[in-house]
């Protein structure tokens, strides 16, 4: 359910920089998020398309990128990335690591249109 409050955000995002740069329309949306993150694509999408409904971003694209999960041992200082579950370090094969990437959620880049002012 935290969906919608974050892809409330995004829109409140996207409608002020959208009106900031003078766009008629918002075609693209690039959104990257973490491994580890809890955001789901579809919800977002599912309500990106109600909410954005009647807004310059009505039928805007959204584009999810997912950032690799990297840990790094406390121990060795070594960094490596892991895919879904938490691995002991491969080089020392602790488990003294902190999380350094992957439970990132951003708006990276809006696309938009400006109507034709001539």
């Amino acid at each position: 359910m935290h969906e919608l409050s974050v892809t409330e955000g995004i829109l409140d995002i996207a409608l002020e920089n959208a009106k900031k740069a003078g766009a008629s329309k918002v075609t693209s949306i690039n959104l990257m998020i973490g491994k580890l993150s809890s955001i789901v694509d579809d919800s977002v999408q599912f309500y990106w398309d109600t909410i954005s409904e009647n807004t310059i971003c009505e039928g805007a694209k959204l584009v999810f990128t997912r950032i690799p999960a990297t840990l790094k041992c406390q121990d060795c200082q070594t960094e490596y990335d892991i895919e879904q579950e938490l691995r002991p370090c491969p080089n020392c094969k602790g488990y003294n690591v902190i999380i350094t990437r992957g439970e990132e959620f951003y708006l990276d880049s809006i696309e938009i249109e400006k109507e034709d002012t001539k």
